[in-house]
């Protein structure tokens, strides 16, 4: 039992550990991306040196990772430490200190219930690389990922700020709104594989349609996986969904907020933003599924026999593949982000309530329809 405790530990520590490092490569990855994009240089001033003569070598990488902008992400977190922890006079002090934590622990507890890689043996045991194998991981998931929302919506309603009470406000007609419509897109996932199990929905997709293709959840739902994806960049409350922040004209729901906890906040978009890459990945392309790749080998459909590949590469292949498909959506979002304009807010309304919800419940009507027909 105590074997089956420190495993689970250990594997949660490893996620953990990438996902914060994910998120906070991110403060880098959105600079120099923005940067590329508008024809800049982006950050490249925050160096710093050792004073000793035998570091030589060390300050040299120091200025090549400076010069890259990689320190500006240590930067921030210095600076984030080193700031007064304001709490303004008309406010809640509990609530108002409550509220960051809450949304960055309900963001980072979404991923226990996320396979990362297929099950590994070791030392005669057979480890399932999830932190948790809830039956419904699923709903565990949007369960969380809906409470995490309240830390935002409590950070503008306890900060006594009239501009701050309106992010809050903005922020909880933007989950109702879009909400609804991301649970209701995954029921045709559900439908098509029959099971709200995290894991076992990744392996199912490792099957072929028609012997070639692989069964992902992009090719059985197109339309779901648009519609998801929309609702939940909707969820991050990033550009062009960043009408709870709205610097221009409301600053946001963490107006009153300064030093670490203002950095939970800011944490926890970026947290998310992984998130959403995560569940896109595990939902709609495979998870950690290499085409084709099954435990004893490639089978490849344009060639005989199998390409044998050993266990430990079948797993790190695995995660690798995972990996790989999280960076690029990753990208991809923040691509999104620097490309689209802020919605007017009536937009905002009209694309969740209109047109969102709207296309989910065909979605709906459709598959239920093609699975009848196929009996």
């Amino acid at each position: 039992m105590w074997a089956d405790v420190l495993i689970k530990v250990a594997l949660a520590a490893a996620v953990l550990f990438a996902v914060l490092n994910l998120a906070g490569i991110q403060t880098w990855v959105e600079r120099k991306q923005s940067a590329i994009m508008q024809d800049r240089i982006g950050a490249n001033r925050a160096v710093f040196q050792l004073p000793w003569a035998w570091a030589a070598p060390i300050n040299w990488a120091l200025r090549k990772l400076g010069g890259l902008g990689i320190l500006t992400a240590l930067a921030d977190v210095l600076k984030l430490l080193t700031k007064e922890d304001f709490i303004p006079a008309r406010g809640d002090r509990f609530l108002h200190t409550l509220s960051p934590a809450l949304s960055v622990f309900f963001a980072v507890m979404a991923f226990v219930a996320i396979p990362i890689g297929p099950p590994v043996e070791l030392f005669g045991r057979v480890i399932p690389l999830q932190v948790s194998n809830i039956n419904a991981g699923l709903l565990f998931i949007l369960a969380l990922a809906s409470i995490g929302t309240y830390g935002v919506i409590l950070a503008g309603m306890t900060s006594g700020n009239n501009l701050a009470t309106i992010g809050g406000l903005r922020a909880a007609s933007q989950m109702l709104a879009y909400e609804i419509a991301l649970g209701v897109s995954l029921i045709g996932v559900i439908v098509c594989y029959e099971t709200l199990d995290m894991g076992l929905l990744v392996e199912r997709q490792g099957a072929l349609l028609w012997g070639w293709l692989p069964r992902w959840g992009v090719l059985l739902q197109p339309l779901a996986c648009l519609i998801f994806m929309t609702a939940a960049l909707a969820q991050t409350r990033r550009v062009p969904f960043d009408l709870p922040e709205g610097e221009p004209e409301i600053i946001g729901y963490f107006t009153e907020y300064s030093g670490m906890k203002f950095g939970l906040f800011f944490l926890t978009d970026f947290v998310e933003v992984v998130l959403v890459a995560a569940l896109t990945t595990t939902l709609f392309f495979g998870g950690w599924q290499v085409p084709y790749l099954l435990p004893d080998g490639f089978h490849l459909p344009w060639a005989q026999g199998v390409i044998p590949v050993s266990h430990l590469a079948y797993v790190g292949l695995g995660v690798l593949s995972f990996t790989v498909k999280v960076v690029a959506f990753i990208w991809f979002f923040m691509l999104i982000r620097w490309t689209l304009p802020r919605f007017r807010y009536d937009q905002l309304m009209h694309l969740g309530w209109k047109v969102l919800f709207p296309l989910s419940l065909v979605n709906i009507a459709v598959t239920g329809l093609i699975v009848v027909l196929r009996g």
